[in-house]
């Protein structure tokens, strides 16, 4: 179904004589456009290069114009999936609730989909999803690109950390008044559990393996959903992942820390969140020598801290891997038994928190 790329046919007496292939731009169908749809999606789509044709809203109709004037508004995604011959990729920027019947339902039409963190609520529905890719679905776990995970993934392989004993990281911020929509308040799809606490999860895994046990304290404090996540993930590896987040924590931790015996990885601040330990990286600003790298954490021992330099791209980097995916010249960014085993985990720390113990991978 594909036409992200057409060759044209050439009848030039040689082939060298033949002009290059045109490229076309992938053609991408939105369900939603709201904080997912239009402030994650849409942007990384259009900063790709790539052009979203079809969107899936009933009240942001004005918004899609303003942002791409040709596309094509419709109001629910059988209306999309009449259009399905005219799209390259379908991505389900719906409520995580919404996941599994869209999702489903945009794979029977025969389209590439790509489906928003995390794939479904529970490892059943999460099964059944995948089940039914047959090598035309991946999962938006974009974070796998951020660079402090790059910067780590190459400290892991060059030695620098010596063996690696604990895994931290903390997506935290200071949020007395929480937004009123339904990530904070659908007790059962929304929470920081299931949002943010699925990234932090599958960067866990990605870098130290599989989890054989979860343990997990879980609250909510100023929403009804989940805000308060704290997951300690043990690894077959045997390294220990503790995996926080929240939305009222007045002075956010370091956000990655990674203790081995060869010294530690810091990343003390993240993506502009405020964070007392942002004045250890705006030193470094101010004494930064021309020439010498930016940096991306550091590398510790004792009271000897290193810069480590920040490898190139981002998150963002996740669409062009789906553009080539979707074209045939790349495999899947990201393998969907990966979200699997993400809500497999995801189950376990809701059954460890509710019972107040350890639970153990099976």
């Amino acid at each position: 179904m594909c036409v992200c790329h057409v060759v044209l046919m050439c009848t030039a007496p040689r082939p060298d004589l033949c002009p290059a292939p045109r490229v076309v731009r992938m053609r991408v169908g939105l369900i939603g456009y709201g904080g997912a749809g239009r402030g994650i999606h849409a942007r990384l789509v259009r900063a790709a290069g790539q052009q979203v044709t079809h969107v899936v809203t009933r009240s942001r109709g004005e918004q899609v114009r303003g942002d791409w004037p040709d596309a094509v508004v419709v109001p629910d995604v059988e209306a999309l999936l009449a259009h399905a011959d005219q799209l390259d990729l379908v991505v389900v920027a719906s409520p995580t609730g919404d996941h599994v019947e869209h999702a489903l339902a945009a794979l029977a039409s025969g389209v590439h989909v790509l489906v928003d963190k995390p794939l479904a609520t529970t490892t059943a529905d999460a099964e059944r999803v995948a089940a039914a890719g047959d090598g035309r679905l991946t999962v938006f776990q974009n974070r796998r690109w951020d660079p402090e995970q790059l910067a780590l993934a190459g400290l892991l392989r060059d030695g620098s950390l010596g063996t690696v004993h604990r895994f931290e990281r903390r997506w935290e911020r200071y949020r007395p008044q929480p937004q009123d929509r339904w990530k904070e308040n659908d007790v059962e799809a929304g929470g920081l559990l299931l949002d943010l606490g699925a990234h932090l999860v599958d960067s866990a895994v990605q870098l130290f393996g599989p989890a054989t046990s979860v343990y997990a304290e879980l609250r909510a404090l100023t929403t009804p959903a989940f805000d308060d996540v704290f997951l300690a993930l043990t690894h077959a590896s045997g390294v220990i992942s503790h995996l926080q987040a929240g939305g009222l924590v007045g002075a956010p931790g370091p956000r990655t820390r990674v203790l081995g015996s060869g010294g530690a990885y810091l990343v003390t601040s993240y993506e502009g969140e405020p964070t007392p330990f942002a004045a250890f990286d705006d030193a470094y600003a101010e004494t930064r020598r021309p020439g010498e790298p930016e940096h991306e954490g550091w590398l510790v021992q004792g009271s000897d801290p290193r810069p480590v330099p920040a490898p190139s791209g981002g998150h963002g980097d996740i669409y062009p891997a789906v553009a080539a995916w979707v074209r045939g010249d790349g495999p899947v960014p990201v393998d969907p038994a990966d979200a699997v085993a993400t809500a497999r985990v995801l189950d376990l720390a809701r059954l460890s928190s509710e019972r107040g113990q350890v639970v153990t991978a099976g």
